[in-house]
């Protein structure tokens, strides 16, 4: 069952990975505040300056919610899930900044770095069709 704590968790990922390039799209922004509304979290007290852009995330502030929303032994589940999020907010611009690209790759090494059995290769498959498709973009 997923808590309230892991969904704010989740959300401060999406804020924090809209941030890694270093300013926030306006389609990310959009999907931003669609997913806090969605989770009921638009009028969070500690969600809401990020969520409004009154305070900056720095990349080493997303990549700590990254490690302590997965902790440590993440699941194969959890990374995928957690990629997919991302995934959903990257692709609202329809651009994959490096930064982005490199979040992604590091989430898939703690995947495979935690884990006790080769089940990784879904979730390599699916980070391929990711670069893949950002690749197709850049052509």
């Amino acid at each position: 069952m997923v808590s309230n704590s892991d969904v704010k968790n989740l959300v401060k990922i999406l804020i924090g990975a809209a941030w890694i390039d270093g300013r926030i799209q306006p389609e990310e922004r959009q999907y931003l505040r669609e997913i806090a509304q969605a989770k009921g979290l638009a009028n969070d007290p500690e969600i809401k300056p990020w969520l409004y852009e009154l305070v900056p995330v720095k990349p080493n502030q997303c990549y700590e919610w990254v490690k302590e929303y997965l902790g440590d032994r993440p699941t194969l589940e959890d990374c995928e899930t957690l990629i997919e999020a991302i995934s959903g907010l990257i692709y609202s611009d329809g651009d994959v900044a490096t930064e982005e690209a490199k979040l992604l790759t590091t989430i898939e090494e703690w995947s495979k770095s935690h884990e006790t059995q080769p089940a990784h290769t879904p979730l390599l498959k699916q980070i391929q069709k990711l670069y893949r498709r950002w690749v197709d973009v850049q052509s």
